[in-house]
């Protein structure tokens, strides 16, 4: 993967509209699922590519800091043998002179090679820098959207079952519309009556006929004192 593939797409990934993806989704809930296992893959493999990013960066500075140190090394090194052959020179030892001022042009030469590998380093390391702050700056951003899926998702599932709650409760009252207990209540309660309605029924039957009763027995013993007064007149 290239380092502008990995930065085109930690930018697309942490620009994603969240909301109009909900928009279009059938079950926002799976949607949303789906998204944070995407996310989180998508991080783990930005994360291992930025690490590589890093991971090249510094050791192309290393490599600058190395040509950096070289050249001042070789700058010193072709000082003390240029100062080593003015000496000999001022001695008249003129063939050894020249013996270090040649070491001295190697020395030269070595520190003009480490300073041109540290020049053309420079800009190559200021470009990685740059694309390595844009790969950070994406990361936290995807890090931030896939924190604010998590906290979509939990909402979302807390709406619905808050919903799924209110459903049911409504459900069950619109049952309890359709049947009303109290119908049965005044269904039971007329029963009720009705029995208490026979029983004074029978209670009012009963005393009837022992009125009944004992109107036959008066009237019996009112025709016993005929009998007897009759019986009277007689004798």
């Amino acid at each position: 993967m290239t380092k502008q593939t990995v930065l085109g797409r930690v930018t697309q990934l942490a620009k994603a509209n969240i909301n109009a993806l909900l928009d279009q989704a059938e079950d926002p809930q799976k949607m949303l699922d789906q998204l944070i296992r995407d996310y989180s893959n998508n991080i783990t493999e930005a994360e291992e590519a930025v690490a590589s990013t890093i991971g090249n960066l510094r050791l192309m500075e290393q490599d600058h800091q190395e040509d950096v140190a070289a050249a001042k090394e070789w700058g010193g090194k072709a000082l003390a043998a240029s100062r080593k052959a003015d000496a000999l020179r001022g001695g008249g030892q003129t063939a050894e002179a020249d013996r270090f001022d040649n070491l001295a042009k190697v020395a030269l030469g070595r520190q003009l090679q480490s300073e041109k590998g540290a020049t053309t380093a420079e800009p190559t390391i200021a470009a990685q820098t740059e694309v390595v702050s844009k790969l950070r700056t994406g990361l936290d951003q995807m890090k931030a959207k896939l924190g604010e899926l998590q906290a979509k998702r939990d909402e979302l599932v807390a709406r619905a079952k808050s919903a799924q709650a209110q459903n049911t409760m409504l459900d069950a009252v619109k049952n309890i519309d359709v049947l009303d207990p109290t119908s049965e209540l005044s269904r039971f309660e007329d029963k009720v009556r009705r029995e208490e309605a026979r029983a004074m029924g029978k209670q009012e039957l009963a005393a009837s006929s022992l009125d009944a009763q004992f109107e036959q027995l008066d009237a019996l013993g009112d025709s016993a004192e005929i009998e007897a007064r009759l019986a009277a007149l007689k004798g």
